[in-house]
């Protein structure tokens, strides 16, 4: 039953000072998520009901993707508890996967086929068996082991149908290899399988600093740490690699990406808003634990857990899933924030984030004192050179600089051109989310547009170009409206990033006859945010947690704006963006803004002369911050280019 108030355990200082949190507070949140599975249970279990949206493929699909998701969440807990399980989920999940994976029963579940096009069928069965397949592997000897014989054969017989199909070239690769792995760990039969064949794909997008692109197209996101890692970690070890050459460099590159992931996360618990499934939320601690069970993490055990309970405790004191099942969005439910493939049991796999309590009550990630991060103090950067990205912990808040991600090669259901506010933005935060709905189809925040007389905005698209150097960052587009570059055009954009601030610098090609515009953040909140313009050709926007942003114009702007928004924002009802404004110019034009982003309650609109002072000579761009720190880049050569333009 679902108890009447979400109300946690006591918090623990002794043994949490940071967060309170303790295991108790994860194993009562898992068992209040779960319990809402329950409350909306179908007569065989396998067909469940939850609120909300059903997608093209019907409901049957979603509520098989309510049980293979939180069953992600049910497994650790079962596992976890050795044989204690009180809330009987193994009896639960064990009659639900009977009742789905049967052939002709009355909750039977689709099964897929292979991902040619949309249009032929169903294929999330095969998301799905790769997540029964991970959560059998980890809780086997409390679920697998009790099916009979001829229930193990029922259940392995709809896994290996998976296992056998051929599936989308990105991190879709690894779920038919999950199926076979566990096959595989159980002594099943595994021919016409290709998961090794499909391992080998994704280690070949491995690009540097543990990270991956989720296939070959530059898409760098979270499924790197809710899907690629877990899954990667999960087939060496269910396959019994995890000590071969193989084995041990990935562990190699899962302790790597713990290393400069775990910085990701703000002092409040605020996960970076970058990349899309969003809604999966505590999926993003999934490497974390990966990295725990498989002996690697560069994080302390009271870091670990540090983290994870700060991640957790930030959702649910945001409401996430306390008052029902957790819904399509981040904090609130905000539909404009999700891709069309997600339906009501879509955010359950959040439940992979759970993983750490498949681990012992008594393992020290759950007994040793909490200790602070790095990102609890007063200022980071990190450069990830490899990734095209840049992350500053300042102003209690973390900012990623973009120069690295697109995702261009799949439409997402918004407009003509193939970018993402997700991942076309040139900056990302803890406290802020690019604008969706309308203000994605006006294209102010994050980006430099090229705006025609009819005020239509170019998109950045694919990016042509990238390099990054410590803490100066760049990268190369050609704008493009309605699938075409838009002729004689070219924009470089480099960053240089000092604390709270971002130096960004723009080289126009073919600006003439439009207006050049740039956004900074989208900053969102319950009311709508204050609006004013800066001295100095500025515009600054704030909220009611003191997020705020400020743009200001150094060289080539002339007029300084903001625009405000309602439902267009996956971190608030209201928004607001500051933005310049300038007429393109004949030749290539610089133009050089001043972003400021932080979350401290004391802080003012900036003059840029008491930030930074900046000189343009041709394209090269000179700064001496306040401080005293300089740095210098020439537009024109500090990235790789070809020279070519939109045609």
């Amino acid at each position: 039953m679902t108890p009447s108030a979400f109300a946690l355990p006591a918090s623990d200082l002794e043994l949490s000072p940071i967060t309170g949190w303790t295991r108790e507070h994860w194993e009562y949140v898992a068992d209040r998520w779960l319990a809402h599975i329950r409350d909306f249970s179908s007569e065989h279990k396998a067909a469940p009901r939850l609120p909300g949206r059903v997608t093209r493929d019907g409901e049957r699909r979603e509520s098989m993707e309510t049980i293979g998701r939180s069953l992600l969440m049910a497994a650790p807990r079962i596992a976890g508890a050795q044989g204690k399980d009180r809330l009987e989920l193994a009896r639960w999940y064990r009659e639900a996967l009977l009742a789905g994976t049967s052939v002709d029963g009355p909750e039977s579940w689709p099964r897929g086929v292979m991902c040619k096009s949309p249009l032929l069928g169903i294929t999330n069965s095969i998301v799905e068996g790769a997540n029964i397949a991970f959560s059998l592997y980890i809780s086997r000897d409390w679920l697998w082991e009790t099916f009979s014989v001829a229930e193990k054969k029922q259940v392995a017989d709809w896994l290996r149908h998976h296992a056998r199909l051929e599936v989308w070239g990105n991190n879709w690769q690894l779920f038919p290899a999950m199926a076979e792995g566990f096959l595989r760990s159980v002594g099943e039969d595994t021919t016409g399988c290709t998961g090794a064949r499909n391992v080998a794909r994704v280690e070949s997008w491995y690009l540097g600093d543990g990270w991956y692109t989720d296939g070959p197209e530059h898409a760098i996101d979270y499924y790197n740490a809710w899907a690629i890692h877990p899954y990667l970690w999960a087939w060496y070890e269910m396959t019994g690699q995890q000590d071969s050459y193989e084995g041990k460099r990935y562990k190699e590159r899962l302790s790597a990406f713990i290393d400069s992931y775990s910085l990701m996360f703000a002092n409040d618990g605020a996960a970076l808003h970058v990349g899309r499934s969003l809604a999966y939320r505590t999926a993003v601690l999934a490497a974390v634990w990966c990295a725990e069970l498989a002996g690697v993490n560069p994080l302390t055990p009271g870091q670990t857990r540090r983290l994870a309970s700060g991640v957790l405790a930030n959702f649910t004191a945001k409401g996430v899933g306390v008052d029902g099942p957790p819904s399509l969005g981040w904090y609130d439910e905000h539909l404009g924030g999700c891709q069309d493939y997600s339906g009501f049991g879509s955010p359950y796999l959040a439940g992979i984030g759970f993983l750490g309590l498949a681990l012992p009550a008594d393992h020290p990630v759950w007994t040793a004192e909490e200790e602070l991060l790095p990102t609890d103090g007063p200022e980071l950067t990190r450069s990830l050179p490899d990734v095209g990205w840049i992350l500053d912990s300042a102003g209690n808040m973390v900012r990623l600089t973009n120069h690295g991600s697109d995702h261009c090669g799949l439409p997402v259901g918004w407009g003509t051109d193939p970018d993402d506010p997700h991942y076309a933005k040139f900056s990302y935060s803890t406290h802020t989310g690019p604008g969706t709905n309308q203000a994605w189809e006006e294209n102010i925040d994050g980006h430099l547009a090229l705006v025609n007389a009819d005020g239509v905005a170019s998109r950045r698209c694919s990016l042509r170009a990238t390099r990054t150097l410590g803490n100066i960052s760049g990268s190369i587009h050609i704008p493009q409206k309605a699938e075409k570059t838009l002729p004689g055009t070219a924009v470089i954009t480099v960053s240089m990033t000092h604390g709270i601030h971002e130096l960004r610098a723009q080289l126009v090609h073919g600006g003439s006859g439009y207006t050049i515009r740039e956004g900074g953040h989208a900053v969102a909140g319950a009311t709508a945010p204050e609006t004013g313009t800066a001295p100095q050709n500025g515009a600054w926007v704030r909220n009611e947690f003191n997020v705020s942003n400020a743009v200001v114009g150094i060289h080539g702007w002339e007029s300084a704006h903001t625009a405000a928004y309602e439902g267009c924002n996956s971190l608030g009802t209201f928004s607001a963006v500051p933005y310049l404004q300038a007429p393109g110019g004949e030749t290539p034009s610089v133009y050089v803004a001043l972003h400021t982003l932080t979350r401290d309650p004391d802080a003012a609109p900036p003059v840029a002369a008491d930030v930074v002072a900046v000189k343009v000579n041709g394209t090269t761009v000179s700064a001496r911050w306040a401080d005293g720190t300089e740095g210098e880049f020439d537009l024109a050569t500090f990235i790789p280019w070809d020279g070519k333009v939109g045609k």
